[in-house]
């Protein structure tokens, strides 16, 4: 059943495009995360669902319902903003039912349903309590338990958990993804956090200049983006990518010349019209580089100088000099080679080491940035 229709929405601020023909069905129960770059138009996106924003052209549905003339509060969603927004004068409980209280609800079905969500949220002990005596954690889920008290059919999020430390956002991310395994509702979720996109949601929309780019599960988009912004944009560290052109097309596969860069040969790609002398890039996920002997060293390889290393501790990261391979500027990638190794590898900054990776775990990508390489297969979590 779908929970949200969003059709042809347009938005226009003063002459700037935010929202670009933007089509997206989200069924009912559902936990859909947008995700893209600052002012990509995903936060404008979640304020035209929720009616805080009007719409310059296009349809909003909610449960097959047209809304788009709707006022925010007559919508059923329930927003929960990256400020807890909490009445410092009130408690707990009356901060988690003002809304109710806004309605004229009866006072035995405010309590029943404060008393709910503060069960479900495991803050009942903190009821009686004022906003400034809570930590931030706590305070982010009366915020939330406000929003479970009015019973939406649809829960919005906009960078729910930017206020919290690390350690309150790992414990978050887990207490949201129950809750909406308790509930069973439909969430619509925004973040530049890409952690939270990749183990929260159930698909993710990447959009990027006010148009959406790929929508799908969030291995789905890992292993297969549709280009080289959604390649370059999920995933951290970032992909690796080299621009290179197209050395000779035969029997054997598309040869791809890069100064530095050795054996580059991919053997299948998707239909295109590519042609000899045709910029592309190549991009390499960092795990999936390996430092090798020179006598371990197969076709790709290149050299590579270590310049920083980072120990982890389950993991660790080096960043390396790969001159003449050239790597793409920061809107796509790194300017220099990342390698991400599980354990911890000794390495010193100033070494020389070859580095190799599997043609079928690199992507190539045509001048346009589509994905010419073919879908790789993975596991759905």
């Amino acid at each position: 059943m779908t929970s949200v229709e969003i059709r042809n929405v347009e938005k226009h601020y003063s002459g700037f495009h935010a929202l670009k023909n933007i089509n997206l069905t989200i069924d009912k129960g559902e936990f859909i995360v947008m995700v893209g770059p600052s002012g990509c138009g995903k936060s404008t996106l979640l304020k035209t669902i929720a009616g805080l924003e009007s719409i310059s052209s296009g349809n909003l549905f909610i449960n097959g319902q047209d809304v788009t003339k709707e006022e925010p509060g007559d919508r059923g969603i329930a927003m929960v903003f990256q400020s807890y927004a909490l009445y410092p004068h009130m408690t707990v409980a009356e901060n988690m039912g003002f809304g109710l209280r806004m309605a004229n609800r009866p006072k035995a079905e405010i309590d029943a349903a404060v008393k709910r969500a503060a069960e479900i949220l495991r803050i009942t002990e903190q009821l009686d309590k004022r906003p400034k005596q809570l930590s931030g954690g706590q305070r982010q889920r009366v915020a939330i338990g406000r929003a479970i008290t009015r019973s939406p059919e649809v829960f919005l999020f906009d960078e729910p958990l930017s206020n919290l430390d690390a350690a309150l956002r790992t414990q978050m991310r887990v207490e949201l993804s129950t809750l909406h395994s308790e509930l069973g509702s439909t969430m619509i979720y925004v973040t530049h956090d890409q952690v939270e996109a990749m183990t929260m949601a159930s698909r993710i929309v990447v959009l990027n200049r006010g148009e959406i780019e790929q929508v799908g599960s969030p291995l789905g988009l890992y292993a297969n983006p549709v280009n080289q912004f959604v390649a370059g944009f999920l995933g951290a560290p970032r992909m690796n990518f080299a621009e290179g052109k197209v050395a000779s097309i035969d029997a054997s596969g598309v040869a791809i010349a890069i100064d530095g860069l050795t054996g580059v040969v991919f053997p299948a790609l998707k239909p295109n019209g590519l042609k000899v002398g045709d910029k592309v890039t190549v991009g390499v996920r960092p795990e999936r580089l390996k430092v090798v002997s020179d006598e371990q060293a197969a076709s790709p390889s290149f050299d590579a100088t270590v310049r920083l290393v980072e120990h982890l501790g389950r993991e660790t990261v080096v960043y390396a000099d790969a001159s003449p391979l050239r790597t793409v500027g920061s809107d796509t990638g790194t300017h220099n080679v990342t390698l991400q190794m599980g354990d911890i590898v000794p390495f010193e900054a100033g070494s020389a080491v070859r580095v190799t990776f599997d043609i079928a775990d690199a992507y190539l990508f045509g001048s346009d940035g589509a994905t010419l390489s073919p879908d790789k297969p993975f596991a759905e979590k």
